[in-house]
């Protein structure tokens, strides 16, 4: 065995990578993540020690966010990174040694419970990472969410017993939900309150750049320095909820959603003349007929790619620009579609919006008009099984509501199922961490009912594919949210008596097929 990863759903063999990545990533990549992992673990015994402050902080959340699935493949990026960890611990330690962590004490520990529930606090930790590195590059932080990184580090090299490391587990859950919402607080303060929005999937005539990830600053930036050089921005993926924030889409120069969820990009992005932009995750290997006009920002990283660096706060996205303009972009319009065959999506139904028509939903759900509500999101992947998803949603009664996020609602977020009360029956509530927009809806109904969520005639249904999904399970959990239905399959990382646990105390399902499951929750 020369790497060990078991991180995403798309895992060998559905148990774990262990000589190259499915992802791509390569066994050395693997094995300087794990490295970086353990010196992160080195830094949170000396933070605990001796108090944290920005620098730490940053560095942490760097190092977490770099060790998400599909993010960075670039050896010497990460290696740059370990010695950024070494030269700040060694300028405070004043000769104190702080151990590293050797992973593999984790993955081959003798106790698979303590591996995964471990696992799970160190995967959900990754996840947070990447929301609190988007919100503070908006100016948002939040202490105690900073605090518990370095917690949750440090028992990772800590003799912890089984139900130690479930609270713990449901400690960060607490804490992922405090992350989310200053996220949300960073985007609608920032951007303004995102609205509905009807976004197209083609592509007009001229240059263009494409832009991937969920970084709304990046976005924002980028839509700054566009501005009279006629190139045209197009959202991509997890992107497209930034076509609902009002001090985004007053640009003209945004356009419309460029092709479907993540995994589709080898085949999507195949001798397009446009650039794109990686913001953060999800990137997959480049292939030689588009790598010349790919760039990555921020802890993205691939090989002999062109990174765009942030230099006293600020990035020049000049060469993706020129690149834009080199390539031309198409001569006529390009008529593009989702997976369905629709050629427009709506998205921006947050908890502002769907809050601020709430007597209406209120008054439909009273009335009999709608029965029942999905919450059916989270990640789409690559592996066989979740047109599930897709079949879920269109055998769903028509009195239902599809409440829906992530990237997973590129599986059906092109279909027409008409409205309720002058509502859609699918609404777009954001990217992945806007989970939180859901909670917060959630939450808001059940006090209007008087009754506890778990009552509510309301269903999750998600998929997952990386550790951002992790971070939210563990926050649904937290919460108390009972009656997940989970899928297309079960992490790796989860053993047997832990999935018992999640059964029995939430009643975590995993998904069958649309018909079955769909009886058995409407009855």
């Amino acid at each position: 065995m020369s790497m060990f990863c078991f991180q995403c759903e798309q895992t060998a063999g559905g148990k774990a990578c262990t000589v190259n990545g499915v992802c791509g990533k390569k066994e050395n990549t693997a094995n300087l993540q794990d490295k970086m992992t353990g010196k992160l673990v080195a830094l949170a015994k000396l933070v605990l020690e001796k108090g944290a402050d920005k620098r730490s902080d940053e560095l942490m959340i760097d190092g977490l966010f770099t060790g998400i699935t599909n993010v960075s493949f670039d050896d010497g990026r990460i290696a740059a990174l370990e010695r950024e960890f070494d030269a700040y611990i060694a300028s405070r330690a004043e000769g104190k040694r702080y151990a590293e962590l050797d992973l593999g004490t984790i993955w081959n520990g003798p106790d698979e419970d303590v591996r995964s529930l471990k696992s799970l606090l160190l995967f959900g930790m990754r996840g947070m990472a990447a929301y609190a590195h988007h919100a503070a590059a908006l100016g948002k932080t939040d202490r105690s969410v900073n605090d518990f990184f370095y917690k949750g580090m440090a028992a990772l090299d800590k003799n912890l017993s089984v139900p130690e490391l479930l609270d713990l587990n449901m400690e960060f859950g607490g804490v992922n939900l405090k992350c989310m919402e200053l996220l949300d607080a960073a985007n609608t303060g920032t951007y303004g309150t995102p609205e509905p929005t009807t976004v197209t999937t083609n592509v007009a005539p001229g240059p263009f750049i494409v832009v991937s990830g969920h970084d709304l600053h990046d976005l924002a930036e980028l839509l700054e320095q566009v501005k009279g050089t006629g190139v045209s921005v197009y959202t991509h993926g997890e992107m497209l909820p930034c076509h609902a924030y009002p001090e985004l889409k007053k640009h003209p120069e945004l356009k419309g959603n460029f092709g479907t969820a993540w995994q589709n990009q080898q085949k999507e992005f195949d001798n397009v003349p446009g650039a794109f932009l990686f913001t953060t995750n999800c990137l997959m290997p480049v292939k030689a007929s588009y790598a010349d006009r790919v760039f990555t920002t921020s802890v993205v990283a691939y090989p002999e790619l062109v990174h765009i660096p942030s230099v006293n706060g600020k990035k020049d996205f000049g060469p993706v620009i020129k690149k834009a303009l080199e390539l031309g972009g198409f001569k006529q319009e390009m008529k593009m579609t989702g997976i369905n065959g629709g050629s427009t999506l709506t998205c921006g139904f947050g908890h502002g919006t769907v809050l601020s028509v709430a007597d209406k939903v209120i008054d439909a759900v009273k009335a009999g008009a709608i029965k029942h509500f999905f919450l059916v999101g989270g990640c789409d992947g690559a592996k066989p099984g979740r047109n599930y998803y897709t079949d879920f949603v269109r055998q769903s009664p028509k009195d239902t509501v599809i409440l829906t996020l992530a990237c997973g609602k590129f599986r059906f977020n092109d279909l027409d199922l008409g409205t309720i009360g002058g509502l859609p029956r699918i609404m777009d509530m954001g990217q992945c961490n806007d989970a939180y927009s859901a909670i917060r809806v959630a939450l808001a109904l059940a006090d209007a009912f008087k009754c506890g969520v778990n009552e509510l005639p309301l269903t999750l249904v998600l998929s997952w594919y990386e550790q951002k999904a992790v971070c939210i399970l563990l926050t649904l959990l937290s919460l108390g949210i009972k009656n997940i239905y989970l899928g297309p399959t079960l992490p790796a990382f989860v053993s047997s008596n832990v999935l018992k646990v999640l059964v029995e105390k939430w009643n975590v399902t995993p998904i069958s097929t649309p018909e079955a499951d769909l009886k058995k929750i409407l009855g």
